[in-house]
């Protein structure tokens, strides 16, 4: 006899009560089964929408954290230049009373604190007199035969170029020199 055969014979034996308790204990099993697979269904749900709701607010906060950087990154370079601005409005204020050498002296004051306020933030000046003409940085706006300088060099600077934090923000704009005839 096989195995499948003589379990059917041994239920067939088995008085009816002992036969109808065995599928109630399966049926209560499984009904455990079920409610545990359900209270894991349900924990894995919160989980997930907690997860969704954390990563809707993380996209919230980067989103602002961005538009915040972008509204308010020249704040600090701004207010270093209210100080060049305030040296301006005072030369312009003793401009009145003031004779030309101390009023170019105060300009030339100015300036440096201009420069170096854009110094401080990586805005460095380009100005390429007698070097090699380079396209990268220098604009040609024309070109003069020159005796005295090798052909390609840049003879003079008409507008000094600037770079931030070595990125072109303005080439220089140069005259080339060319051979001499």
């Amino acid at each position: 006899m096989t195995d499948q055969a003589e379990e059917h014979k041994d239920l067939m034996e088995q008085p009816a009560d002992e036969a109808a308790e065995a599928p109630e204990e399966a049926v209560a099993e499984a009904g455990d089964d079920i409610e545990a697979l359900k209270a894991k269904a349900d924990e894995n749900w919160d989980r997930y929408l907690r997860t969704a709701a954390e990563l809707e607010n993380v996209r919230k906060r980067a989103t602002r954290d961005v538009e915040h950087a972008r509204k308010f990154a020249l704040e600090q370079f701004a207010r270093e230049l209210l100080t060049v601005v305030d040296s301006f409005e005072m030369g312009l204020a003793a401009a009145d009373t003031a004779d030309a050498a101390s009023l170019l002296e105060g300009s030339e004051a100015t300036m440096k604190q201009l420069q170096h306020t854009l110094e401080r933030f990586q805005v460095v000046q380009v100005s390429p007199e007698g070097e090699p003409f380079d396209p990268e940085l220098h604009e040609a706006i024309s070109m003069q035969p020159s005796p005295d300088m090798e052909p390609g060099s840049v003879l003079a600077v008409v507008q000094k170029g600037y770079t931030l934090n070595g990125r072109l923000l303005r080439p220089a704009r140069v005259v080339v020199s060319t051979e001499a005839d």
